[in-house]
């Protein structure tokens, strides 16, 4: 069944060949985009919908999120804002939850966190095991989100595990064979934390190479707390995305602009930690390609809102709205090495965002301010 939406005061394609348009309609076929352009000059199709003059743009593709976890950590997080400040040491406080809890009770969660999104315009997420550190745990987190997203992310190591915390280079040995094998089925990407209190360089490059010879693509958590080797890491092995992208010298931002690698940055953090921000401007001046995600996890970014991290990183990192936007859509794509998504075009993937708005603008515009009209994904209106 095919679907014209029509009277799109403003629809922001992310395509170079059709840019933003005005007084725009798209028609569904399936799940696909099977026709962009001009309202006047629309074909045909089997149902329609009247935008009223609001803006469409491509669902979010959120492309960083911890999303199969228990436990809560409100106490951190109070005690974080009444002055402590943030470690990557608090990972262990969830995982000691996330081991005790049932496959259903992390399932739940996952598909409560994922509806969430996607009632706020998210059509691709992304998930990263790691809060469990053992090989059974681990499995069972990309089991359990393998069943609703196919872009899962390995990450077991996140930290090293409480069991092995007088045995760093044990640890990297389990994540690097036993623990890979037994992942390495349910997961496309392979992660690691390379920070300090997390993972060196030279034990970095050990886990994403050993998870590179399995198939898996490597990206990176780099440079996020201190200056350290995981950008130039990232770039040199080919990652598809080195994401935080906080504490950069010249040489890691001329390593990202001459290399393939997205910077994806997660202004949720920040905010929520009270850091730093990334200089996107620093970035997107040199020609790297930039991606906005959430990095929704129960420490250190508890949001799940695209809108949100775009406000921030317009008011807070040196975007334009127009820059942001883009970020949060195409540039969450090319983190995740995907062209079927964050774009309006034919033969594209059928997820959009309505906005209740009459520009992508109001998103920076109106923070806060739920701004979600109707969703589509692979062609099905959820919202």
């Amino acid at each position: 069944m095919s679907t014209l939406i029509t009277n799109l005061g403003s629809l922001v394609t992310n395509d170079p060949s059709l840019g933003t348009l005005t007084d725009a309609a798209v028609v569904i076929d399936g799940d696909r985009i099977a026709w962009v352009g001009a309202a006047a000059a629309a074909p045909q199709a089997d149902a329609r919908f009247d935008a009223e003059g609001r803006a469409m743009i491509p669902g979010f593709v959120d492309s960083h999120a911890h999303l199969v976890f228990a436990g809560d950590r409100t106490a951190e997080f109070n005690a974080r804002m009444s002055g402590q400040s943030y470690t990557a040491g608090g990972i262990r406080t969830t995982v000691a939850a996330t081991r005790a809890a049932t496959d259903a009770e992390l399932e739940a969660n996952l598909t409560r966190f994922i509806g969430e999104a996607l009632r706020q315009g998210t059509t691709t997420i992304e998930c990263k095991s790691g809060y469990g550190l053992t090989t059974e745990d681990e499995a069972r987190a990309l089991r359990i989100a393998a069943a609703h997203t196919p872009e899962t992310t390995y990450l077991g190591a996140h930290v090293v595990a409480p069991e092995f915390k007088e045995d760093p280079a044990g640890y990297v040995e389990l994540v690097t064979g036993e623990m890979l094998d037994a992942c390495a089925p349910h997961a496309r990407w392979v992660d690691v934390f390379c920070e300090q209190g997390a993972f060196d360089g030279d034990q970095a490059r050990a886990i994403l190479t050993a998870g590179a010879k399995r198939g898996l693509i490597p990206r990176v958590h780099a440079n996020q707390l201190h200056h350290g080797p995981g950008v130039q890491l990232a770039v040199e092995l080919g990652a598809a995305s080195a994401d935080h992208c906080t504490h950069l010298t010249d040489a890691d931002v001329d390593a990202l602009a001459n290399g393939e690698t997205v910077a994806t940055l997660l202004p949720g953090a920040e905010f929520s930690t009270r850091a730093k921000y990334p200089d996107a401007r620093r970035l997107l001046d040199a020609g790297v390609t930039v991606a906005l995600s959430t990095d929704c996890n129960p420490g250190s970014s508890f949001t799940s809102s695209m809108a949100f991290c775009i406000a921030v990183a317009v008011r807070e990192m040196g975007m334009t709205p127009d820059e942001a936007v883009y970020a949060a859509t195409a540039g969450g794509a090319r983190a995740l090495r995907r062209t079927d998504v964050g774009l309006v075009a034919p033969g594209a993937r059928a997820d959009l965002l309505l906005l209740d708005a009459p520009s992508a603008v109001h998103l920076a515009y109106r923070p806060g301010v739920p701004l979600t009209a109707a969703v589509w994904q692979d062609g099905v209106r959820k919202v």
